[in-house]
């Protein structure tokens, strides 16, 4: 599989897997864990979690799926923003590991932004990466501003910007995403099939029909065409898992690229950030 590039040079795989609103449920428990193992060897070894999900819950559920396997696995997890302080965001950090059944993140970031000083949040983030807790930090659903003001506060180091970019949320592009590429700065994409709505899409269907695949994973291939993105779809079943990692496999030519331009123009003005 294509990789993506960290400022720090470390490479993963363009395609994650995500895990909001896994460990909801325990009935469902097996099957998820089941689901992440399986797209670990179909090589999604970047598994992105948070411990807003299921209070937690998500972030036990991977620990179960990468228990043993833990050096094969690039795992990221997210801070609530009132935890991202210098006295609360160490505390959190240590029940998230906890959680995960690991010593260390291998990428931590801001959840979205909150009360607390960015410059506050960059001292407590560089302070857990001396500590050796987390190799890497960065930050999720922060737009240019914000950027700009996270780098004038010192954060330089930050390693991506998690966001909300399908093809139905292409405001990114206008200001952000190039702010982010000048800086080398990958693109963390999330929802990117946009929670399944964009399976329905008429026009996507009738083009992933002459392609020969899945309108999901036509959404998916039209991301991973994009520089520095990395995506992370979510998938809870063997065949969902299976359907995901085919994307990573498909190659637009010029005539899906203006197909897909055609049915979800990009922006051309400046709108905020959206965020789910």
């Amino acid at each position: 599989m294509r990789s993506v590039g960290f400022p720090d040079g470390t490479a993963v795989p363009m395609l994650g897997q995500g895990t909001w609103m896994m460990g909801e449920d325990p009935r469902k428990r097996a099957g998820e864990v089941f689901a992440l193992q399986y797209g670990i060897d179909l090589g999604m070894t970047l598994v992105d979690t948070a411990e807003m999900y299921a209070d937690g819950g998500s972030e036990q559920v991977v620990g179960e799926a990468v228990r043993g396997r833990r050096d094969d696995v690039f795992l990221v997890s997210k801070a609530y923003p009132h935890n991202a302080s210098r006295g609360l965001l160490p505390r959190a950090c240590d029940a998230s590991l906890s959680r995960l059944g690991t010593d260390r993140l291998d990428l931590y970031l801001l959840h979205w932004r909150g009360n607390v000083p960015l410059a506050e949040t960059v001292e407590a983030m560089e302070r857990l990466v001396a500590a050796g807790k987390i190799l890497r930090w960065g930050v999720s659903n922060l737009d240019t501003d914000d950027m700009e003001e996270l780098a004038a506060a010192g954060g330089m180091s930050c390693a991506t910007d998690q966001i909300l970019y399908n093809l139905t949320r292409r405001s990114p592009e206008f200001d952000l995403i190039p702010w982010l590429r000048k800086r080398s700065i990958p693109i963390m994409a999330y929802s990117p099939v946009e929670q399944g709505r964009l399976v329905r899409h008429p026009g996507l269907k009738s083009l992933a029909e002459r392609k020969g695949c899945s309108p999901a994973q036509l959404a998916l291939a039209w991301l991973l065409d994009q520089p520095g993105v990395i995506a992370i779809p979510k998938a809870a079943s063997r065949n969902h898992v299976e359907e995901n990692r085919g994307s990573a496999d498909i190659i637009l030519d010029e005539d899906d690229r203006v197909a897909l331009e055609r049915l979800f123009p990009a922006p051309r003005s400046r709108t905020r950030l959206e965020m789910l």
